[in-house]
């Protein structure tokens, strides 16, 4: 798989990404500590393309227990922030949200917060164990595998999604952004 292309939006078979997903080893906690800059895997699924239209940037992990699984930018990229995803619906039409999107950036900065929302554990997840982040408020857990030391594919593991939905983080520690 190239990891380049496919942070850069390239369209991925999903068996593709589930069997490259699958060879990868496991992290653990500690090793996800620090900010991360996110890319989506572009798979198919409704999902996609919402992020980006979000001004999503990534997941910022203190420590096992203080993790901040949606950093955005600012409408005006100048700034990132902390979105409580407490308030977003799961069952949402993305299609219509997407259409819609130009509100999506500016609407979000009204779900902020300061809390952490999500906690890192080891489990156990289509046979390794691996570091994932489960959130506070929502019956979401993003596994997570290691393509190298500065990079992990994550899987958005949902209960009775259709199918996988797929990112990426790199390891941002040098980001020059501030949080508001």
């Amino acid at each position: 798989m190239n990891i380049q292309e496919m942070s850069e939006g390239k369209n991925v078979d999903v068996q593709e990404i589930i069997d490259f997903y699958d060879q990868l080893d496991g992290v653990d906690c500690p090793f996800m500590y620090g900010r991360w800059k996110g890319f989506e895997v572009v798979t198919g699924h409704p999902m996609n393309g919402l992020l980006e239209q979000a001004n999503w940037y990534g997941k910022l992990f203190i420590d096992q227990e203080t993790v901040y699984p949606l950093v955005l930018l600012n409408a005006k990229k100048t700034a990132l922030f902390f979105l409580d995803p407490k308030w977003l619906p799961l069952n949402l039409d993305f299609n219509l949200l997407k259409k819609n999107s130009k509100y999506l950036a500016s609407g979000l900065k009204l779900l902020k917060t300061k809390d952490s929302k999500a906690r890192l554990r080891m489990t156990e997840f289509r046979g390794e164990i691996s570091a994932t982040m489960i959130y506070d408020e929502k019956p979401i857990h993003d596994v997570f595998r290691k393509i190298d030391e500065n990079t992990v594919l994550g899987w958005m593991d949902l209960k009775q999604q259709s199918q996988p939905y797929f990112f990426i983080l790199q390891r941002d520690d040098k980001s020059s952004f501030d949080f508001e």
